[in-house]
């Protein structure tokens, strides 16, 4: 039973880290280096990511790859997964977002330091976070609107509800995806794709406000990475405090799956039981 837990959470892993690290990395290059233009750009590069993390993983671990995914799916099928095991993904799921953040910030530091010189920008100063929105999320996104501008725009609530919205439609896709009376389930090998493309919609439809986190482990993995690089405050807690959204927004998005029409199929369970 145990080697069986540890294949899950070395699976969640690294499923989390082919997610985060394929879309962090499409946000740096966007931001540090300028080759991918437009926000469009950045969201198909997540749902590649998500779509190839899913394939990579869904076998030995069920692909949650999200906290707020686990959590759902606990609470949905408590017979079938134990409060250890819900501690276990969700740490797993933050390891492999810590490790995309480490590498993002390896692989793109010079164009980091680049960026900062020819911006004028002192990391962890005001107006920092726009450096430090490749790893974590902020609103509104200070690379479509300056916080100061922005701010009258959008404020924590919205922020919050905007993303609890996001995640309860990801959620929603994800659970009809098994459903065997879905459309979706009778294609099963496109499910991770039409995730994928689903994730690539919320991101074009919601990135210029929050940025489109929709994952806990996806925001605060890289935001740790960036405290501990220098960024500090502006990174934990965020400009106004703001970093709890994105740890509350998804978990509210999913906390009552049950109501779902949805809610009582898992479908990311490598090993579902007869409902």
């Amino acid at each position: 039973m145990q080697n069986k837990n540890l294949q899950k959470y070395v699976s969640e892993v690294i499923g989390t880290y082919i997610l985060v690290f394929v879309g962090t990395a499409s946000v740096a290059t966007a931001l540090y280096i300028g080759v991918l233009m437009g926000i469009f750009q950045v969201a198909i590069l997540w749902g590649i990511g998500l779509a190839l993390a899913i394939y990579a993983t869904a076998p030995h671990s069920g692909a949650h790859l999200n906290p707020a995914i686990t959590l759902a799916l606990y609470f949905l099928r408590k017979n079938d997964m134990d409060i250890f095991q819900v501690f276990g993904y969700i740490a797993s799921q933050l390891v492999g977002a810590i490790l995309a953040g480490i590498s993002v910030l390896i692989i793109f530091g010079p164009f980091i330091n680049r960026f900062e010189i020819l911006n004028k920008i002192t990391r962890g100063g005001e107006g920092s976070e726009l450096t430090a929105s490749a790893f974590g999320e902020y609103f509104p996104n200070p690379d479509v609107l300056p916080h100061e501008s922005g701010a009258e725009l959008v404020n924590a609530f919205h922020a919050l509800g905007v993303e609890a919205f996001g995640t309860a439609i990801l959620a929603f896709v994800i659970f009809m995806s098994l459903d065997p009376k879905s459309a979706l389930h009778k294609t099963s090998g496109l499910a991770p794709i039409i995730i994928g493309l689903t994730l690539t919609l919320l991101i074009s439809l919601f990135g210029s406000i929050t940025q489109a986190g929709w994952n806990p482990a996806r925001d605060f993995g890289p935001r740790l990475v960036a405290f501990f690089a220098g960024w500090e405050k502006i990174a934990i807690p965020g400009p106004h405090g703001g970093f709890w959204i994105y740890i509350l927004g998804p978990i509210n998005g999913v906390k009552d799956p049950n109501q779902s029409k949805y809610g009582r199929f898992n479908c990311m369970d490598p090993e579902p039981r007869n409902t």
